[in-house]
């Protein structure tokens, strides 16, 4: 575990007593003076167009004061100018056209001044439509994929392509993973209010204040400076507010067009269709590796869905083209168009879904060899990044194999499948490899020493759940030996020192880099200030304010890499072991025991890093197991969109977690050693049970979730 000598105090989440109290506020709680209320209109078709919209009764409703649709909205200058200037992303344009895409796409807001008044008066809205031909089913569509327009997606390829197919040992097999829907304690939503005719304020759910300034001061034609955006606490995002939607978009118009604060909560079935999901895919892998179990060829393809209207596109196949060392690599990826509202990253993103597919790859490649898991795994270890022909900046990864397999029983395992038992229960172990990159971005943060003995930092990060601002003050706590108790960071707000939006495990790198430039550039001029003033450069802080007559003193300061993430490819690492018991007569599967291992660099914050692992491992399970939005291809509804019928992991569900860290800095990312682990705790862990499924039954199962039925079939 830590090593207690690195830090100077451990600390509790700094927001833990606001959250536990209700002190903290959520978007949804704030309330403007005039506040009043929409509600969206959801298409009953899947495809076509808007021949009429009947909104006569809804305006006649009490207390309604508007009905907006694409029949009477304001003017949005966004919508009006070239693509390049115009609406960020090819974002949908809400309220713009009478075109169709997908079922429950919104036609129309009923504002009125209260919410149930609302709520009534949307049921009140008739639409009519010319329905077209729908297409909603990815495996019925596969022969419509294309290659994706980012280059970043574009086809891999070293040495020799299929090089598997020439191997002494060789597997081929197909893995699926379902829709997935985010499904966050806290529903999506805005609460806009027009100060002005060019001024705007929101209180929004969202992982980046600055991203959601950027997209509506470009949708709407306004200075930054005039778009305030205010979101200090988020509950749980999972990827689901990276970007601005087109229902928050539709708020600040419908606020326009009444010339009233409007807020908007979706309800839990919109959120199946209205901010995103993690895509279908279908994955095939083909291994091959000679008889002493050396790879010597990966093939991994890849096919996702996206939306007709907008390409989604996520790095399914990235893993593949470096995690191990083989010298023939091609990979390809593909997107799928369908009638459904566009995906959108989930935790662990496209790696998530690629790990599922490699790992459980790696795990049938390694019973073929009759080799032990983590055996082969070592054996086609690389200390060199085959892709980018590079050094790791650190990589720790077979220490990590050893300290898992200890905490996990590994010596219990026996690698022919279905010879664990505990009385009338299968007894299984898996694990499985994650890896994401370890990214250090551009931020700025100001911070403010004042006599009173505190620390103010701002910067206008977000937090969704990890920790940050507990993270951030045990930074400067290090730096400047203030205690965590003096320290506060404030973040959530657009005015603040511009910082990225809390996604892809960068925040505490690129966030607590410029933190911790911050604290060390004032200590450095309290430290000058001594001397100039007689004190010597060692004297208290306080003392030195004082001593100059000063109430306080500021520094703003902007933070990057620099060459450094040129020279060296800058990876997190996680090895997730897991012990099932499969009930042989029910199909029933139990995740007894699990055992996480980080390998992200120093550990700032113990008690949150933590949290994330454990988290990661709950959402690991929910993949795994129990995940899956289905649709009815009939009419392209979902039929699961609730929290009753699409079914997450709940405490009973969840077995002892136990959490180590390998905790060695990372001598180049960044001021503290420190890499992300927010993605890398769930990458992977899908494979994991899925491994330890054969090794309890000698069923492979290739399709998530994992249900009885396929266990038994």
């Amino acid at each position: 575990m830590r090593d207690k000598s690195l830090l100077k105090e451990d600390t509790d989440r700094v927001d833990g007593f606001d959250k536990v109290t209700g002190r903290a506020k959520y978007f949804a709680e704030y309330q403007i003076p005039g506040t009043t209320y929409g509600v969206l209109v959801p298409s009953t078709i899947t495809k076509g167009k808007i021949t009429g919209i009947d909104s006569k009764a809804a305006e006649r409703a009490p207390g309604v004061l508007a009905v907006v649709s694409h029949l009477n909205r304001p003017v949005v200058a966004g919508y009006e100018t070239g693509k390049d200037q115009g609406v960020p992303n090819n974002m949908m344009k809400i309220f713009y056209t009478d075109q169709i895409s997908f079922n429950g796409q919104p036609i129309a807001m009923v504002v009125a001044d209260t919410y149930e008044r609302a709520v009534y008066a949307a049921t009140l809205v008739k639409g009519t439509y010319a329905k077209e031909a729908f297409e909603t089913d990815f495996e019925k569509n596969l022969s419509k994929a294309k290659a994706p327009k980012n280059p970043a997606q574009a086809s891999y390829l070293r040495g020799t392509a299929d090089a598997y197919k020439n191997a002494a040992v060789q597997i081929e097999a197909s893995y699926t993973l379902p829709t997935e829907t985010h499904n966050p304690m806290e529903l999506h939503g805005i609460l806009a209010n027009w100060e002005s005719a060019d001024k705007i304020t929101v209180y929004a759910k969202t992982q980046g204040v600055k991203a959601t300034q950027g997209t509506i001061a470009s949708t709407f034609k306004l200075p930054l400076t005039n778009v305030q955006v205010n979101s200090e606490f988020v509950g749980g995002g999972f990827g689901m507010a990276l970007r601005t939607w087109p229902l928050e978009i539709a708020a600040i118009i419908a606020a326009k067009q009444v010339n009233k604060p409007v807020k908007l909560v979706i309800t839990r079935d919109q959120m199946f269709t209205l901010a995103g999901h993690r895509p279908y895919a279908f994955q095939k892998v083909g291994l091959g590796a000679d008889k002493d179990g050396q790879l010597t060829g990966i093939t991994h393809e890849a096919w996702g869905h996206t939306a007709t209207y907008e390409d989604f596109t996520e790095n399914v196949v990235s893993m593949s083209k470096f995690m191990y060392n083989s010298a023939n690599v091609n990979t390809t990826y593909k997107i799928v168009p369908l009638n459904v509202g566009v995906p959108i990253w989930m935790r662990g993103p496209g790696e998530a879904t690629g790990a599922f597919a490699l790992e459980s790859a790696m795990d049938e490649m390694a019973h073929s060899l009759d080799m032990d898991p983590i055996a082969f795994r070592v054996k086609n270890y690389t200390e060199e990044d085959p892709e980018k022909s590079r050094p790791y900046s650190s990589k720790n990864l077979k220490e990590a194999y050893k300290m898992g397999a200890e905490k996990i029983g590994w010596s219990k395992r026996n690698n022919k499948p279905g010879t664990n038992k505990d009385g009338n229960w299968l007894v299984g172990y898996g694990m499985s490899t994650g890896v994401f990159n370890a990214s250090r971005g551009r931020a700025s943060a100001k911070g403010i020493l004042k006599s009173d003995g505190t620390l103010l930092l701002q910067s206008a990060a977000s937090d969704i759940g990890p920790g940050t601002g507990t993270g951030m003050v045990q930074i400067a706590h290090e730096v400047l030996g203030i205690p965590v108790s003096k320290i506060t960071f404030e973040l959530g707000d657009s005015s603040f020192p511009t910082a990225p939006s809390q996604g892809g495990s960068a925040t505490l790198s690129t966030v607590g880099s410029a933190v911790s430039d911050v604290c060390n550039a004032l200590k450095a001029k309290i430290a000058e200030m001594a001397t100039q003033s007689g004190l010597s450069a060692s004297a208290k802080f306080v003392d030195v304010l004082k001593k100059n007559n000063l109430p306080s003193v500021e520094v703003t300061m902007e933070s990057k890499g620099g060459e450094e993430q040129k020279k060296y490819s800058m990876y997190s690492f996680s090895i997730h072991f897991v012990q099932v018991k499969v009930n042989p007569l029910t199909g029933v599967v139990k995740v007894s025991k699990i055992v996480s291992v980080g390998d992200s660099g120093r550990i700032v914050s113990p008690k949150t890093a933590r949290s994330q692992m454990v988290g990661g491992a709950v959402g690991g399970l929910g993949m795994a197991l129990t995940e899956e939005t289905v649709m009815d291809h009939r009419f392209g509804r979902y039929v699961n969109n609730n929290f009753a019928d699409y079914h997450v992991p709940v405490h009973a569900d969840i077995p002892e977690i136990e959490v180590v860290f390998v905790n060695k800095p990372d001598p180049y990312i960044n001021p503290m050693g420190a890499k992300g682990m927010g993605e890398i705790a769930l990458i992977g862990f899908s494979a994991a049970v899925a491994n330890a499924v054969f090794n309890a039954t000698g069923k492979r199962i290739r399709t998530l979730p994992i249900t009885p039925d396929k266990i038994l079939a």
